[in-house]
This record gives structure tokens, C-alpha cells and sequence, in this order.
């Protein structure tokens, strides 16, 4: 990657993730802005495939991070798996998501589940603008990562009703260091999340058996993270998911579901200068101390906001319900299997223009046996007149069933 400087490392990795591909189009560009963005990258193949949709699809291994309530649905008793996402691929090479997770049944109501992200930035050179001699100075090389590490505990309410709880830790490291003459620390944070999922069977004419699914989740409730030993501090993702997924069964070997989420991100959005500096406006000096004071202001009262309190204030700081609109991303996705081993799946991601823009297409397949199943999920930027950095996406999910293992297992001593 190029060399940048050392104070800008933290926005640009930040900005680089939340804003794929932005333009203004006459809106000014406010996307809301957190730390640690990694966490809101969907990890598995799957929900990748369908446009990052999952907070009712049917459950998985991989729900952990979609919605845990679901696993206290699944048949068998427990499972683990491994996806691996190269990141920004068009850009650079060395940047990607690693994601383990796994689950386990207690009994037929209950269920535990963890899982670990690693998110690494790859290989950056440090260095300082050239001064007046022309000389860079250079302040070695960082890997800058993040990490975060979660445990959820699911479980039946009723016959129709499920929900979980989880707790996570997350650290993340961008400058490994003292750089640029000032000390960057670490940014730690804990979490919380909560979830409910409701699934119930419906009988058809001809004895095929539909399903209505309704899913939430509300993730990384929590505290802040500082990356200046607590002189500034930063909002995580918090994130609340809502989504709706139907079921059909075509005949006896075909079956389709499709899948609609609604996505909005629970942090305060961040005051612009633009919002009370008018630069088309002449201003006497008594005016303009006066606004750009009201600015201060603003983001210093940004800055305070703790986390719960910035939850609330999320559903009506943007400047109106219209504004409030577009802070909610939607996704929509479809899913045909064929004997339950055959999975193919597309999908549509749609985010504002000046929240981040992301606008993609989906694509996936799977493949599904007693023991393992693999699924891999391609991204294609919805625009073709515009470069996307997240255009050429790939994703990789490889997942193990504990019963199918044990059942192999003991064929084979058997034998």
C-alpha cells in the first residue's frame, strides 16, 4: 500500500469500508461514521450470497452473527465452521476478514454458540509529509488488525418464539505504536447483543409444509472505543437487523425461500461544519464566531454522547424523518436448494447515496452433505459506470456437522 501519513491512517482505513462508493449527486455526503467498521462485514458465504441478508433465513452454523436466537431451532447438535473473506480486492491484496464459529445443543430448547472475527488491514508503511529539506520521515511499519471474540446463549420461549443473548470483546490495534509524535493506543470495547426469532410452519393443500420466519437482532450495545487513552472517544456498530424470510417448498425436492432485512446503524450521526457554516454565505465576524462556536459545540456534545444515550438520539438527529430514512440500508435475497445439498442464491444490497452508497448485486452457491458443507458467494458492483471499491468481492464458508463427523467416525471403527 502507499505511504500515508501516520495521523490519517485511522479515517482513511475507516473511510475506505463505509463509503464504497460515494457521490454526492446535489445531497452532501454524511454517512455515519464508527470505529471498528470491520464488525459490520457480513463473515459467511451464505448471507453473503443473498445480499447480506440473515436475520430470518432458516439457521445455520453461521447465525451467529445474523441473529444466535436461531440456533436454538437447530436439529442437530452442533457444528463449526471456518470463512475467509480477501477485502477490498480491487484496491489492495493483503487485506481480508477470517471468521470461526461454532455451535452446540444443551437439549432440544437451548443452545450455546461463539465466534471469532480477525480483521487485518494488512501492511502499511508509516511515514511524515516531506518537510522543507524534502526529507520523509518515517516511523516504520504497522499491521494494523481488529479483533473480536463473542459467546451466546440461545434458547425455545414457546413453540413459535426463540431469543439469545451474547457478550463480545473486541480490540483494535491501527498503529502498533507511537507514531507521528503522538501515542495511539489500542481500542478496546464490550458488547452486547439481543435477539428474537419467531418460525412457524404453515400446512399447504397438497401436504407441503411452508414456513414463515420474522428475526432481530440488536448488536454491539456497549461501550465506546478511544484509540488516545481516552481523550476523544468513538462509537461502535451498533446495529439493529430486521428481517422477514418465507419458505416454499416447490415439490418434494425443490424448495425456494425469500428473505427482505432492513438494516440501521444505532450511533448518532456527526456533526458537519457545513450544517452551521454556510459557505455560500458571507458572514460578518461576530457571525461567524458565532457558528463555527455552535459547531464546536456540537461535536463536543458528539464527542460525550455515551453509547446508550446515543442509541435513542440515532432515531431523530439527522435533521427529520426523511433524512432518518436514509440512514436505513435494505437487502434482499432468494435461496433455491434442491434436496437440501444444492443451494444457489442472489441478492441485492442497497444503501443512500450520501450514507455510503453501496449499491451491489449478489451471487452464491452451495453445496451440502451429512458431514460438511462449503459455500462460496461472489459481489458485483450494481453500477457499471462507476468503480466500486468493493466490486469482485469473494467469499469463502467451510462448515462441519458434529453428528455427521460422530456418525463417520463410528462407521469407521465399525468397519
Amino acid at each position: 500500500m502507499k505511504r500515508i501519513n501516520a495521523s490519517l491512517v485511522g479515517t482513511a482505513m475507516m473511510l475506505s469500508i463505509l463509503s464504497a462508493n460515494a457521490e454526492s449527486k446535489g445531497d452532501y455526503f454524511n454517512p455515519l461514521q464508527t470505529a471498528i467498521p470491520s464488525l459490520s462485514i457480513a463473515p459467511d458465504a451464505r448471507g453473503g450470497g443473498m445480499g447480506d441478508v440473515g436475520a430470518a433465513t432458516s439457521a445455520d452454523v453461521y447465525s451467529q452473527y445474523w441473529n444466535p436466537s436461531k440456533y436454538a431451532t437447530m436439529e442437530d447438535k452442533g457444528g463449526i465452521a471456518i470463512s475467509y473473506t480477501p477485502w477490498l480486492r480491487d484496491i489492495v491484496n493483503d487485506i481480508y476478514l477470517a471468521y470461526l464459529v461454532g455451535y452446540y445443543k444443551l437439549d432440544d430448547k437451548q443452545a450455546l454458540s461463539a465466534s471469532m472475527r480477525y480483521f487485518s488491514y494488512g501492511e502499511i508503511n508509516l511515514s511524515d509529509m516531506p518537510g522543507p529539506s524534502g526529507d520523509v520521515i518515517s516511523y516504520g511499519t504497522a499491521k494494523p488488525y481488529e479483533f473480536a471474540v463473542d459467546f451466546a446463549y440461545s434458547r425455545a420461549l414457546s413453540k413459535y418464539w426463540y431469543a439469545s443473548v451474547a457478550l463480545r470483546f473486541i480490540y483494535s490495534d491501527l498503529m502498533n505504536g507511537v507514531v507521528d509524535e503522538q501515542a495511539y493506543s489500542a481500542a478496546k470495547a464490550v458488547a452486547a447483543d439481543i435477539s428474537a426469532f419467531y418460525s412457524r410452519p404453515f400446512d399447504l393443500s397438497d401436504k407441503r409444509v411452508a414456513k414463515l420466519n420474522i428475526g432481530t437482532n440488536i448488536s454491539n450495545i456497549g461501550s465506546t472505543a478511544s484509540y488516545d487513552d481516552h481523550m476523544t472517544e468513538q462509537f461502535i456498530p451498533t446495529n439493529w437487523r430486521l428481517g422477514i424470510n418465507y419458505e416454499f417448498p416447490i415439490d418434494q425436492y425443490n424448495k425456494f425461500s425469500a428473505s427482505f432485512d432492513l438494516n440501521k446503524l444505532l450511533v448518532p450521526t456527526t456533526p458537519l461544519e457545513s450544517d452551521y457554516i454556510d459557505s455560500d454565505r458571507t458572514y460578518t465576524k461576530e457571525e461567524y464566531e458565532q457558528a463555527n462556536k455552535e459547531f464546536k459545540e456540537a461535536l463536543e456534545e458528539y464527542h460525550k454522547c455515551s453509547s446508550v444515550k446515543g442509541i435513542f438520539k440515532s432515531f431523530g438527529d439527522s435533521g427529520g424523518f426523511g433524512e432518518e430514512m436514509k440512514e436505513i440500508n435494505w437487502s434482499l435475497g432468494g435461496e433455491y436448494s434442491y434436496r437440501d445439498m444444492f443451494m444457489a442464491r442472489f441478492g441485492y444490497f442497497h444503501e443512500n447515496e450520501s450514507k455510503g452508497n453501496r449499491k451491489y448485486f449478489a451471487a452464491g452457491v452451495g453445496f451440502k452433505m451429512k458431514v460438511f458443507e462449503i459455500n462460496a458467494a461472489y459481489l458485483f458492483a450494481a453500477k457499471s459506470n462507476a468503480h466500486c471499491p468493493l466490486d469482485n468481492t469473494l467469499r469463502f464458508s467451510l462448515g462441519f456437522n458434529f453428528d455427521g463427523v460422530k456418525k463417520m467416525a463410528d462407521n469407521s471403527v465399525a468397519e
